[in-house]
């Protein structure tokens, strides 16, 4: 499988830490958080890795040489010019992505787990979906709502009331809530839902305009740590989370 890091997110919410340093360089417990994933990533046996830049993108660029790609083909998706959002740049990253024809791995630079990667590619291989994204029940404004089958159905803003989904007469009661988790994996077909999708477009209004016609399915993952670490009040949490996976 071949692996996606989106890392082009401006760190609105980091600065100034972010005003010199993009925020997939920010350090946390001594290394940068785009260091942790890649590790991550390699030692769950990915070896091909795309990574799309944005702001200050020449010093991930920089980071990425300085340590020989620790060891990994890594490719660079350039977006300094124009950010894709989540959506657009997956799209971008297709020639790429669909070398192999196999599930593709979407991971944002910013999260910090302790999913096991492994059992998360076996199950999306066995559930038959265009896509399976990681969820866990944990305090958001924003949730996914999905059936007892665990199929994405609608989208809810807990804070607004707004409710988004195509299923008539949509009563957001009567499903399951969860969190995203910023982790996914594709099947390879998703790029021929995305032909009349272009340019700047976000993934999560892609899933919802195609899940009353694709299975787009839930993995809840039981007992998650999940740690958003672009946000400041996240990071001293992250650094104890990654000590403790030391000390264990």
């Amino acid at each position: 499988m071949k692996a996606m890091i989106l890392a082009a997110g401006m760190g609105t919410r980091l600065k100034p830490l972010t005003d010199t340093t993009p925020k997939a360089l920010i350090p946390v417990n001594g290394k940068p958080m785009l260091e942790h994933l890649i590790l991550k990533l390699k030692k769950a046996g990915f070896h091909e890795i795309i990574i799309n830049i944005h702001h200050l993108g020449e010093q991930i660029t920089g980071f990425l040489h300085t340590n020989n790609n620790f060891g990994l083909t890594i490719y660079i998706s350039d977006e300094r010019k124009y950010l894709m959002d989540t959506g657009g740049a997956i799209k971008q990253a297709a020639g790429f992505l669909l070398q192999g024809n196999e599930p593709i791995l979407v991971h944002n630079a910013d999260i910090l787990s302790d999913v096991d990667l492994t059992a998360f590619s076996l199950s999306h291989k066995g559930n038959n979906a265009l896509a399976t994204l990681l969820v866990s029940k944990r305090n958001a404004s924003r949730s996914l709502l999905f059936d007892k089958e665990n199929k994405l159905c609608g989208w809810r803003n807990r804070e607004t009331g707004e409710v988004k989904s195509h299923i008539p007469d949509f009563d957001p009661l009567q499903y399951n809530e969860y969190a995203f988790g910023g982790v996914h994996i594709l099947s390879p077909e998703i790029f021929s839902r995305m032909e009349e999708w272009t340019g700047k477009f976000s993934i999560i209004n892609f899933y919802l305009s195609v899940c009353i016609k694709a299975n787009i399915q839930a993995y809840p993952a039981d007992k998650l740590t999940l740690i958003d670490i672009g946000k400041p009040e996240s990071l001293a949490e992250a650094e104890r989370f990654l000590k403790q996976k030391q000390g264990e």
